[in-house]
């Protein structure tokens, strides 16, 4: 069965708009944004910046249009340092004669101003966590000057971010971890609908190798130094995917065992996750993709215990009682002793882990699920928006429950 505002004739006559923050790389928030594509083929993009060279082939004959930071030297790769411009930027939008706005968040894309007439959902990967809940961590890195500035320009951003909620008629959002950051930063409560996943291009057939996995943006919450610390200390060997600001200093932290792959093909990609050991999972993330591609392989996660992987992955959690059918192990402190505890841990009963049974957990999360469920919260919240007198809705502050 079609799965597309096609399939539902009320949708498919909509003027529908898609913002997303930026369009720099392919991550989660861009296949988000690409399965929001296929279910609305009529759907105009918008954004801050973009890199087309980087868009999937889907949205690569969509109208796109930019803000006017795409025409500022440098602003493609260095948008974050445009914090204090991207209210102001997001505000020129043109978004009057849409019926349904869809609204892409982790950067700043809900501030866009609507239509009165127009319903406006926003899908949100997470607040802005540069300017909420870890702002302490980005501004240590800073030196005094930097410091002052981005203190300043995170300041207006809060005031503005909050100010921007009310611009938002429903929230969804991607976990039930970034839910309760909602509730908490912007006092509102949210749909939870777990982002797409295509753990059909799974299998089990590959049998694991002697490696272990990492994979993603080498940035300083996601912790990578712990992965590659505790693989030499061990004397494992580890695979690393991806690339960003750390790579040099990941590099020179490493040991024999440590491979860099750089960035690879999504086929290399899932070749790497067939063929290792266990996916090693050591920052926060507010749901995680990965552990979920990984496990559609059957391979176990052994991540760190917060965030969204607490919704993906199912294992014991420190200090509680063993589960049935686990799918990974995880570690309580984001600690190297910690890591290498859960490593060693792993490897002591390695047999418990099912590929079969890893593989049929990660299934709830596929992408065809996504859009059966958005498709339905979309139909709900236009009839929401058009009928109700606004009193007891989802429109309003804390109204629903997830």
């Amino acid at each position: 069965m079609e799965t597309s505002a096609s399939a539902v004739p009320q949708l498919s006559n909509l003027r529908v708009a898609i913002v997303h923050y930026w369009f720099v790389g392919r991550a989660g928030g861009e296949k988000v944004v690409e399965a929001l594509a296929e279910l609305f083929p009529q759907a105009d993009l918008f954004s801050l910046v973009a890199n087309r060279e980087t868009l999937a082939p889907i949205l690569k004959g969509r109208k796109l249009q930019t803000s006017f930071l795409q025409r500022i030297p440098g602003a493609r790769k260095f948008h974050r340092h445009f914090l204090f411009l991207q209210a102001i930027a997001l505000e020129q939008f043109d978004l009057s004669d849409y019926d349904l706005v869809i609204s892409s968040e982790s950067g700043p894309a809900k501030g866009v101003i609507t239509s009165s007439k127009t319903c406006h959902i926003c899908y949100c990967h997470s607040p802005m966590r540069y300017i909420w809940d870890m702002y302490p961590q980005y501004r240590r890195t800073m030196n005094p000057l930097v410091g002052a500035v981005f203190s300043l320009a995170a300041h207006y951003m809060r005031l503005w971010d909050f100010a921007s909620v009310g611009r938002v008629d429903y929230f969804v959002a991607n976990s039930k971890f970034v839910a309760s950051r909602i509730r908490k930063y912007y006092g509102r409560r949210s749909k939870v609908i777990y982002p797409p996943v295509e753990t059909t291009a799974g299998n089990t057939s590959t049998a694991p190798g002697d490696y272990y996995l990492a994979v993603g943006r080498f940035v300083d919450y996601k912790r990578f130094d712990l992965a590659v610390r505790a693989c030499t200390e061990l004397n494992r060997r580890l695979r690393v995917i991806g690339g960003g600001p750390q790579n040099k200093a990941l590099q020179r932290m490493a040991g024999p065992t440590v491979e860099f792959l750089g960035s690879v093909s999504d086929l290399e990609l899932r070749e790497n996750l067939a063929g290792c050991r266990a996916l090693l999972f050591p920052g926060e993330e507010d749901f995680g993709i990965v552990p979920v591609e990984a496990q559609s392989f059957g391979r176990p996660v052994i991540a760190y215990a917060s965030g969204g992987v607490l919704e993906t992955v199912r294992g014991r959690l420190p200090g509680k009682a063993p589960v049935d059918h686990p799918t990974g192990v995880f570690f309580a402190e984001q600690s190297l002793s910690s890591l290498k505890e859960a490593i060693l841990d792993f490897e002591s009963r390695e047999h418990d882990f099912c590929p079969q049974t890893i593989r049929e957990h990660s299934l709830q999360f596929d992408s065809a699920i996504f859009k059966d469920r958005m498709i339905d919260f979309v139909c709900f919240a236009l009839k929401d928006f058009k009928d109700s007198d606004l009193t007891e809705t989802m429109r309003q502050p804390m109204a629903v429950s997830t």
